[in-house]
């Protein structure tokens, strides 16, 4: 009986774990991308008394995006970037970076690329998303990060908060890897969908209560990366049927391309409630003694290689030259234009 008792209970972890987070009463219902909500936009599509090229074109000028180098490296969905292209993606981390933690409160970190299975239960990736991800062939089961909100996180796995330590607010610049396994087909050419790339991420650890207060903050956030950039962006509330798994209420920003004459995704910022925190076992210790999960939430602050692509085709002229936005010329060295 005991071992048909374990033997129960294992099936029923197995099945719970592949469950996901219940939405929110706000969260429009809908069955994909296209039932998902307009909540406001910044800015309009850039106009041009030219026909705008894409980054592709743009950057294929001196290699400054090179894509044919990378596949010889690497293979499909990589690329290399070089001179004056390299130092524009640096400076957009810098920028992020500097913005989030002087004037939006959060305290840096920096994390290991690589993280162990129980990381990737923690935040939701596994059981369900293992195809997503590249695994390492080292000690144990250990995976390569799709994102540092993983990692990030996880710091707080297993622990007991002190109520007055929260809410924590961390921003992390990584590289992430992805093995984009369910995307065949999808965005082939560019930067759009790579294996690899660099992101700015932002976590709150939080109280339940103000768990929907730190959501519209943290896009609030995101959203003034791209004010400060002067690129046109729209806010969407993701519906039933896009949301992620880990996904109690979900924003996506999307950046005007105009390389593709449309928005396109450049950060998610997500509540997921206790949904990690009960996976992870991460909780807080309220002023009565009572102990509760936290409420865990991330979104990007942002997608650098996205950002890049915006800025490029946003800010090209007719002949081919990309002038770098105010806020990034100190980080450029007081360049003005990529020639």
């Amino acid at each position: 009986a005991e071992e048909q008792y374990g033997k129960a209970q294992v099936e029923l972890d197995d099945f719970l774990a592949i469950i996901p987070n219940i939405t929110h009463e706000s969260v429009p219902v809908g069955k994909s991308e296209q039932d998902n909500q307009l909540i406001r936009a910044w800015g309009e599509p850039t106009k041009f008394s030219f026909k705008p090229k894409d980054h592709i074109e743009l950057g294929a000028h001196d290699g400054l995006i090179d894509f044919e180098t990378a596949a010889k490296l690497s293979g499909a969905r990589f690329v290399v970037l070089r001179g004056q292209m390299a130092k524009l993606h640096r400076a957009l981390g810098q920028f992020m970076l500097d913005l989030h933690t002087t004037e939006h409160g959060y305290q840096e970190i920096s994390v290991p690329y690589i993280v162990n299975a129980e990381c990737l239960f923690g935040t939701g990736q596994l059981p369900k998303f293992k195809e997503d991800l590249f695994p390492v062939s080292c000690e144990g089961e250990q995976y390569l990060i799709s994102t540092s909100e993983i990692p990030v996180t996880n710091t707080v796995r297993d622990q007991i908060l002190d109520v007055a330590k929260l809410p924590i607010k961390l921003a992390c610049y990584s590289a992430c890897f992805r093995s984009e396994a369910g995307s065949y087909g999808k965005d082939i050419r560019g930067m759009l969908r790579q294996h690899q790339f660099e992101k700015v991420e932002l976590v709150h650890i939080v109280q339940p209560e103000l768990s929907y207060h730190a959501l519209e903050e943290l896009t609030k956030h995101a959203e003034t990366v791209l004010q400060r950039l002067e690129l046109p962006y729209r806010v969407v509330a993701l519906c039933t049927g896009d949301i992620g798994f880990s996904a109690a209420k979900t924003y996506d920003i999307e950046v005007w391309l105009p390389g593709q004459n449309c928005y396109r995704e450049i950060s998610s910022c997500s509540n997921t409630e206790n949904f990690q925190a009960r996976r992870m076992k991460a909780r807080f210790r309220d002023a009565t003694g009572k102990i509760e999960f936290v409420h865990t939430l991330n979104g990007s602050g942002l997608a650098i290689g996205r950002t890049l692509i915006a800025v490029v085709e946003n800010y090209q002229d007719e002949l081919g030259r990309i002038h770098i936005p105010a806020v990034l010329q100190p980080y450029m060295g007081g360049m003005k234009i990529i020639e």
